[in-house]
């Protein structure tokens, strides 16, 4: 076998691979005698078919196996050896009226090259990094509903400002009939706070629909109707009253220290409040970090300049999907995938220029790290060791997995790298002004 590589730009190449009988027909011959061996064919007992009539039914059909075998394995051993760094995969060239009966075989291959590039983490444009920090009035809102959730239920006979309101939304024509606890401190429409004070348990009261909550989506679930349904409603509903609730705020004392944090974790009405910073300013460091993650990959997409092998990734696109795709409809799905394949080229690049790596130890903690996290939601707040090591065991035995966090965990190496080299202007703002810049 000889293989050969002609190279057509920086960006495309063809591999030339070249068969001889010799490379093939020992394999060939030995899977035809165990087929003669095996052969029910009629008016010969089995095993004693004439091998010429075993060649004229199998033959061909064993050679193309083994050749396109033997094709495969030494194109992407010549392909690791040379190191080559392809895209997609091997193409081959159409040949027409192909003799397979040809004592030598010879195949063409096209090839679509990684282009060579640099990356400076150094970036020329400063790239804001956001510390989000939360201010007084969330703490003091925070506090408020820690001591709502806490608190009791107190009956009443009248509505009032800030009472909790059970009834039943009935509207006959939208097919409206729904039981829910209506909070009257989430009303938007002055309105239907001025038609809810007052009432008593049995009253029926007349409510628009359209800006009804503070929040658009408490719609949905206050009709019991779907998203879609409750945005486009504009129409009366009826509410009828069934217990009206005042709810008596929770004191902030020991007793709901400890429910919040555990024994003894906090003691006093200004540690509550300093962990309820702390704790408020780590999930915002989550969201800050991913928009760092994601402008740094914008601007580096946009920055870092180079060329791909277009018509190679639109023919294998075209050629290597589910289902054949029109030339026209390859270069429709090219342009979508362009961006993405840009960006793994570079993110790519950057990991093997700082030899960023994933190992298996590594890997193990971060992954307890999550289970950890996760069992802190269901009030398991200081599990074992040995819990844990069991837990991520059981999770690192799936690939899927695996996988998943193994990305994880390589974007955060990404982060600090970016945290460490590129050029970051630190912006501190409240969480309130941060969805306002960031998300408009």
């Amino acid at each position: 076998m000889n293989i050969t590589k002609e190279q057509i730009d920086d960006l495309n190449a063809v591999v030339k691979v070249a068969i001889t009988k010799e490379d093939y027909q020992d394999k060939v011959d030995t899977i035809l005698k165990d087929y003669k061996k095996q052969a029910n064919i009629p008016g010969f007992r089995k095993g004693q078919v004439p091998m010429g009539l075993i060649k004229k039914q199998y033959g061909k059909a064993v050679l193309v196996d083994e050749v396109n075998k033997l094709l495969q394995d030494n194109l992407n051993k010549y392909l690791t050896e040379e190191k080559l760094d392809v895209l997609g995969n091997p193409l081959p060239k159409q040949q027409d009226n192909f003799d397979w009966d040809q004592d030598e075989l010879a195949f063409e291959f096209e090839l679509g090259l990684a282009p060579d590039f640099e990356v400076s983490l150094k970036t020329k444009k400063a790239i804001t990094q956001y510390k989000i920090v939360a201010d007084k009035k969330m703490i003091d809102e925070q506090v408020e509903r820690i001591q709502k959730q806490y608190g009791k239920l107190v009956s009443k006979d009248v509505v009032s400002k800030n009472d909790e309101v059970s009834g039943t939304f009935t509207n006959e024509a939208e097919e409206i009939d729904n039981k829910t606890l209506l909070e009257t401190d989430k009303l938007k429409s002055k309105k239907a706070l001025d038609a809810l004070i007052g009432k008593k348990v049995g009253d029926v009261v007349t409510l628009k629909t359209k800006g009804l909550f503070t929040e658009d989506h408490m719609l949905s679930s206050a009709l019991g109707v779907d998203k879609q349904k409750a945005e486009a409603l504009d129409t009366e509903v009826t509410f009828t009253i069934s217990e009206i609730n005042e709810r008596e705020a929770a004191e902030l004392n020991q007793e709901l220290f400890d429910k919040l944090f555990g024994p003894d974790s906090v003691k006093t009405e200004k540690e509550l409040k300093e962990r309820i910073k702390e704790d408020s300013e780590k999930q915002f460091e989550q969201q800050s970090d991913q928009k760092l993650l994601n402008d740094v990959t914008e601007y580096f997409i946009d920055n870092t300049k180079f060329e791909l092998p277009t018509g190679f990734l639109t023919k294998w696109i075209q050629m290597t999907g589910e289902e054949p795709l029109s030339e026209e409809q390859a270069v429709e799905e090219y342009a979508k995938s362009e961006k993405g394949l840009r960006y793994q080229l570079i993110e790519g690049k950057i990991i093997r220029d700082n030899e960023l790596q994933v190992q298996f130890d590594e890997l193990k903690e971060f992954s307890k790290g999550f289970i950890r996290s996760q069992m802190a939601q269901f009030g398991q707040l200081d599990p074992k060791e040995e819990e844990l090591d069991n837990i991520a065991a059981r999770v690192l035995g799936n690939q899927d997995e695996v996988k998943r966090l193994s990305e994880q965990l390589m974007s955060q190496k990404l982060l600090n790298l970016y945290k460490e080299k590129a050029n970051l202007k630190t912006k501190e703002v409240t969480y309130e002004n941060f969805v306002k810049e960031v998300y408009g």
